[in-house]
């Protein structure tokens, strides 16, 4: 009885993010981040899912520049969102970011574009100083904010999907 106790936290999926790559360059003159993660959904997310409920996901990242007199001063900062939908009547997965939407065929196709960014433009070339020092810190999160009212009430761990890190620029 013990033993299938100890073991039964080794089958359940294991859920959260984890952020595989995150690279800030210069490209061009202008500073670009690209990120890849690995994101797990838990079976309580999955199920909202599937009832209909979207999911919306947030990657942040903002520009500072090193500062030894003063905190540090926040020169640009970027939070695209993406919404993730099933519709049930067409069985299909919906991932929609800006203006643009698109339909896939399962959820593992349609989590595939959000856990991947790359030539995300963070700031212009101008706008960096040769001398200076600067760094990112960066987040992708799942937004629990954005979720129905009733849902915000009672969540648990499994609702708590998230990374951050900061990030010297070179």
């Amino acid at each position: 009885m013990v033993t299938l106790a100890m073991l039964a936290p080794l089958s359940a999926r294991a859920q959260g993010v984890e952020l595989r790559t995150l690279k800030v360059e210069r490209r061009d003159g202008d500073l670009v981040l690209e990120f890849s993660t690995r994101l797990t959904l838990g079976p309580a997310i999955e199920d909202a899912l599937r009832r209909g409920v979207p999911m919306y996901f947030t990657a942040q990242a903002a520009v500072y520049r090193n500062r030894w007199y003063w905190r540090d001063e926040r020169l640009a900062r970027g939070t695209p969102t993406w919404r993730l939908a099933y519709q049930p009547l067409t069985a299909k997965w919906r991932l929609s970011t800006g203006g643009l939407s698109q339909g896939y065929g399962s959820l593992s196709e349609a989590l595939a574009p959000l856990t991947r960014v790359t030539g995300w433009a963070l700031l212009e070339g101008e706008k960096l100083d040769a001398g200076e020092r600067y760094h990112v810190e960066f987040s992708f999160k799942l937004d629990n904010s954005q979720l129905p009212q009733p849902m915000q009430i009672d969540l648990g761990g499994d609702w708590k999907l998230g990374v951050e890190r900061s990030l010297r620029v070179e």
